[in-house]
């Protein structure tokens, strides 16, 4: 039997979008997965949608956090629920080619490597105007710190290497702070260069609030990495250039 992945969502005011990810999930050719959403204060009909799924598949299992606490709580609740060898990370509103999970675990188990991403598309709000996000074939920790070149929705870990490795309570950098810790375990992600995911991006989203992203980025490299102040002002410099020059 192939190993297990853990598919981790957090759930927040999703209902517009959730029953296009769960499809793209259900279309996932790896048929060996579980999906585990967190509710993280929805407001909406989301979390009727989600326990809808759990009850008519029994790979979905859904819960649901007392209070609002952002997605890091949401994730890292749901990580710690988790079974599966590998992790990988789906936000409700985004989206995965078919073929994800399974070319993604075999790249891992054919090239030793415990920690991999993948290209993706960007998509406005409604689905269309996609465009071809490329990302560097391998990264190491001195990479990551001028920018996160990965994108959340296509990083899987395999935690027979790292264990259940969780993300620091911060708004908006928690995934990039979790790839930092990972990046200090391991000496390079590898990426796979083909487009495996497909990221919504909304208008006013919590990842387009600036200042709060440098303030997170800030206190992930100077508090939670503990880089001196003058590289933790460095790496979020080169945050900001990268994102200008548009590299992204």
């Amino acid at each position: 039997m192939p190993p297990l992945v853990s598919i981790i969502t957090p759930l927040y005011n999703s209902e517009k979008y959730f029953q296009e990810t769960c499809d793209s999930i259900r279309a996932q050719t790896l048929p060996h997965w579980e999906w585990i959403v967190v509710d993280d204060g929805s407001r909406d009909n989301s979390i009727a949608m989600a326990r809808t799924m759990e009850a008519e598949d029994r790979r979905v299992r859904v819960f649901a956090l007392e209070r609002n606490q952002g997605a890091a709580a949401a994730r890292n609740r749901a990580i710690e629920a988790a079974l599966g060898r590998y992790m990988a990370f789906l936000d409700s509103d985004d989206l995965w080619m078919p073929g994800k999970l399974e070319r993604q675990v075999a790249f891992m188990e054919d090239t030793g490597c415990p920690f991999t991403y993948t290209y993706f598309e960007k998509m406005d709000e409604r689905g269309g105007n996609r465009r071809l996000a490329t990302r560097p074939s391998k990264v190491t920790y001195e990479d990551m710190l001028r920018s996160n070149w990965i994108g959340c929705l296509t990083a899987m870990y395999d935690t027979q290497y790292f264990g259940k490795a969780l993300m620091p309570n911060l708004r908006i950098a928690h995934d990039y702070g979790l790839w930092l810790s990972l990046l200090r375990v391991v000496p390079y992600a590898l990426c796979i260069p083909k487009p495996l995911a497909c990221y919504r991006e909304h208008p006013g989203s919590i990842s387009g609030d600036k200042l709060r992203l440098l303030r997170d980025q800030w206190q992930l490299f100077r508090n939670i990495e503990g880089l001196s102040t003058s590289k933790s002002l460095r790496s979020v410099l080169w945050n900001i250039a990268v994102r200008l020059l548009r590299l992204k």
